[in-house]
This record gives C-alpha cells, sequence and structure tokens, in this order.
C-alpha cells in the first residue's frame, strides 16, 4: 500500500468530521468489493452568525445557546459568540486593526456567549439599536448540532412585537419568498460574513411578473468579520407587495436572513427557505392564525402546478376556493388563505398535481385583529433525520409542532436542564400519517432559566418540526415561529479499511 493512498484516505475523514458536508452514496450492489458500511462521525467544528437585532432604542434581545449531549466526542472543545468587527473610515475592521473590546485579560473580543457544557443553555443579552451581529464558533463536544437562538422583544414603534431566529450557518445561495417593498413595509437583507477575506454577494428580486431590474444589487461587498444590512426598497423603482429574495456569493460565504417590518402588523425575521423542490412542508401554522399568505416561487425554466393542503390534527384538509396554485417560470405568486387552522393546529403541504417541478415558499402569519396584531414568517424546511434543537423555551409561552405528512411517526422530544437549573426531561409521541400535533411539552423538573427542545425521530415516516414563541404585550399577541431543520450534527464518513482495495485499483 503506498503512502499516498493512506493520506488520501485519512484527509477525507477528517474533512468530512471538520466540515459536515462529506455524503456516502448507496452501497454497490453489483457484486463490486465497495465500501460495505459508512461510519457516522459527529462534526468537528461548526460556525453560526447572528444578524444585528434592530434600530430600535426600545429592543432588548435575549441569545441562548445549547448543543445536545452526543456520543463520539470526546471531551474536548469549545464554543463562543463575539460582535462581528465594524469597518472603519480606512476599510479595516476591527479585527484587522487589533482594535477590540477587551477583555481586560488578554486583549481579546469579549464573548457575548460562552457555553460552559453540552446539554445545559447558556444565556446572553444586549439592548439598544447599537447591538452588532454575532460571529460564532464551535469546536469539539461542542460542534454536534450546536443551536444559537436570537429573541427580540420591541415593545413599541417601529418593527413592534417578537422577531425572533435561529442563527445559522454561512452558505453561498439562499431564497426568501414572502418578501416586500410595499410602503408599509421596511425589509432589510442581512448579510454576514464570518471568514478572514471580503466576501462579494448579488441580491435578485422577482415580482409577480418575474424579475425586477437592479444593478444597485450587484457586487455587494461584505468586508471580513462584518455584516451589511441592504434596504430592499432601495433594489427596485415601484413597490412590490410579494417578492422573492434570491441571494448569491460569488466569493466567500456568508449568512442571509431578511428582517421585515410592518408599519401597523410588527416584524419578524424571514429566514430562508429549503432547496428548491417539487414537494415542500410549512409546519407550525399557529391554531388562532388570523390570517394566513402562501407565497411561492419556481426558480426555473417550468411552470409549477401545486395542490395545496393543511395537515390537521384529524388529518389532510383541502382549503375550499385554494385547492390548487399556479406558479409561472420565474414569477413569485400569493394566495390568502385566511384563517386556514379554524382553531386548530396545522401545517402547509404543497405537493405537484403532475410532474414536479422545483419551487420554494414561505407562509406569511398574522394573529390578532384590528390595531392588535403581529406577524411572522414560516418558510419551507426540510425534515428532521437524525435530531434538531430549538433553544430559548420559557416555562410558558412555548409551542411545538411535530408533522407527519406522509406515514405516522415516532418521535422523541426531550427538554433539557434549565439554563438556571432542573433536571432533563423526555416524552415520546405517535404523530398520525397526514396530522400536525402541537404536543404537551416535557418540562424540566425544577426548572429555574430557558431549555431547549431536541427532537429525535425514532420510527415511521418523515417528520417536520416548527417552535412558536409567544408572549403577550398591551394586548397584542407578539409570536415568533422557527422551522426545525435537521442539525447535521454527524456526516458519514466510509470505513478506510473497506475503500483501500478500491482506491488501489
Amino acid at each position: 500500500m503506498n503512502r499516498t493512498t493512506v493520506s488520501l484516505i485519512a484527509g477525507v475523514a477528517a474533512l468530512a468530521a471538520v466540515t459536515g458536508f462529506a455524503s456516502m452514496s448507496e452501497p454497490d450492489t453489483s457484486g463490486t468489493d465497495t465500501a460495505k458500511a459508512a461510519a457516522q462521525l459527529p462534526v468537528e467544528r461548526t460556525s453560526l452568525l447572528c444578524p444585528a437585532p434592530s434600530t430600535s432604542d426600545l429592543a432588548e434581545t435575549a441569545y441562548t445557546s445549547f448543543t445536545p449531549v452526543a456520543e463520539g466526542t470526546g471531551d474536548d472543545g469549545a464554543a463562543e459568540l463575539t460582535a462581528a468587527g465594524e469597518e472603519s473610515a480606512d476599510g479595516k475592521t476591527d479585527a484587522d486593526k487589533g482594535d477590540k473590546k477587551d477583555d481586560g485579560k488578554d486583549g481579546k473580543e469579549k464573548a457575548v456567549l460562552t457555553p460552559k457544557e453540552p446539554g445545559k443553555p447558556v444565556t446572553g443579552e444586549a439592548s439598544g439599536a447599537e447591538s452588532p451581529a454575532l460571529v460564532g464558533t464551535a469546536e469539539g463536544r461542542f460542534a454536534p448540532g450546536w443551536t444559537v437562538q436570537q429573541t427580540t422583544e420591541i415593545v413599541a414603534g417601529s418593527g413592534r412585537g417578537l422577531l425572533g431566529t435561529n442563527c445559522s450557518a454561512p452558505d453561498t445561495e439562499f431564497w426568501f419568498p414572502g418578501a416586500s417593498t410595499a410602503k408599509e413595509r421596511t425589509d432589510y437583507a442581512h448579510l454576514t460574513n464570518p471568514d478572514d477575506s471580503a466576501a462579494v454577494a448579488d441580491i435578485e428580486l422577482y415580482g409577480k411578473d418575474g424579475a425586477l431590474k437592479s444593478t444597485v444589487g450587484e457586487g455587494i461587498q461584505i468586508p471580513p468579520h462584518s455584516s451589511e444590512a441592504v434596504l430592499l426598497s432601495t433594489l427596485v423603482d415601484e413597490p412590490q407587495t410579494n417578492l422573492t429574495v434570491h441571494v448569491t456569493v460569488r466569493s466567500g460565504r456568508v449568512a442571509a436572513a431578511v428582517q421585515a417590518i410592518d408599519d401597523k402588523l410588527g416584524g419578524d425575521w424571514l429566514g430562508p427557505s429549503t432547496d428548491p423542490a417539487g414537494s415542500l412542508v410549512l409546519p407550525g401554522i399557529p391554531k388562532d392564525a388570523t390570517s394566513v399568505r402562501l407565497v411561492a416561487f419556481a426558480p426555473g425554466d417550468a411552470d409549477a402546478d401545486l395542490k395545496v393542503r393543511l395537515a390537521s390534527p384529524n388529518g389532510p384538509i383541502t382549503p375550499a376556493g385554494n385547492e390548487t396554485l399556479h406558479i409561472k417560470a420565474g414569477m413569485t405568486a400569493a394566495i390568502d388563505l385566511g384563517d386556514v387552522t379554524r382553531g386548530e393546529a396545522g401545517s402547509l403541504m404543497l405537493t405537484p398535481t403532475g410532474r414536479p417541478t422545483p419551487v420554494v415558499a414561505a407562509l406569511k402569519v398574522t394573529r390578532g385583529k384590528g390595531d392588535k396584531q403581529e406577524t411572522a414568517f414560516i418558510p419551507a424546511t426540510g425534515p428532521v433525520d437524525a435530531r434538531a434543537t430549538a433553544a430559548d423555551n420559557r416555562s410558558k409561552g412555548s409551542t411545538l409542532s411535530l408533522v407527519a405528512p406522509g406515514r405516522a411517526a415516532k418521535v422523541k422530544v426531550t427538554a433539557s436542564a434549565g439554563s438556571g437549573g432542573g433536571t432533563a426531561a423526555s416524552k415520546t409521541y405517535t404523530i398520525k400519517g397526514g396530522t400536525t400535533q402541537n404536543v404537551e411539552l416535557p418540562v424540566p423538573s425544577g426548572l429555574k432559566g430557558t431549555y431547549a427542545l431536541t427532537v429525535e425521530p425514532q420510527s415511521g415516516g418523515p417528520v417536520y418540526a416548527a417552535r412558536m414563541l409567544e408572549e403577550a404585550s398591551g394586548g397584542v399577541p407578539m409570536f415568533t415561529v422557527q422551522t426545525l431543520p435537521d442539525d447535521r450534527g454527524t456526516v458519514e464518513v466510509p470505513d478506510a479499511a473497506e475503500d483501500l482495495s478500491v482506491l488501489q485499483k
């Protein structure tokens, strides 16, 4: 065996464990002696980025970090969230100049959050309009499934409401159906760069008639370890009520999120839709939603025709008058579903009526009436394959929705210890096929502070999940919904011994 072959195998295994993006193809069934097994290894490094929370002086933001306990991680590792650097007049960031907030000991940037151990949440706070975007890294035992929730409460003024988002990993492409440049909306695309070199991104907007012409959204520079907020209305000449935002990265990588602020209906974060697909699930519509709008976009060259169904607690329901949705290629379509849940838990299921055509989609959801309304967004999301986590749950005001769009599924839900104390607790639920269930949450005994919820499918068909946080203020039903895709805490790595014969041929 030559050393090049051995080094290649070791390098592949190490790269997969670090990045979390390696995959293993299906075993060869033709009789060839190829890899027969793949080991599930925990990722060794994870990056998460949090956008700047608000421009309101009344904003109060809570950060909650949590890593589930995972097997095979060892005892080493660390995690922290620090403020993203700000670009100075000479074009250098604080990191470039060494001009950082000093913790009084070694001149390093003082961390906003520093988790102490997996299995127990840690919290932090920020106030006012000057709170920066955050850049975070977790390594070793803190990396697999690392989750950070950013929750902002604004009691009055622009953006009044509860704004929540899962801090996200950097990537190179994002889709945001549900944005708007209407006169009552102020929507910003937040782009955060975690790396040591500048990133360059483009923002494209698509309305009901197709692409909107704009050169302003091309070649946006995001300095190293920094964040840029781009006001969407500055990219187009005419207001557009229903927009799809497409962010692509020419060089580097960024995390992206859209902050949507309505003059009368509050505001929230619009997270990216899952990758374009023929069938989509949008879980966790509040049972008391007074208005639900579906916004969808077909990014390819073919039109899409979708069947629209609601997964209720008793099975699939087709909304009267909105049985199907036709989406022209390259155009944004929207339909108003009204109070589609009618007092029951629900999730929207979109399936092709004929040949599948990839689409992206999101829901704008409203609760309350009159001047006491609040909005949130639910993008289409992926299933929970192995595990997903929602941080920042409180003793009151947390609702977990689980939906099994196909076959019935058995799901284990674990409530962690509290950030200030308490003992973890678990429950197992059976979700009937085609239904959504708002499950009764396990609550840690002796709970102090906030806790995390971890969702783990045990058997059956695919499971999708979402968590709603709610808090009443002045009669306004403030709320935010976070979808829970798989945390990608492990990767499949081929067994090196099994692959030697293949690499030597």
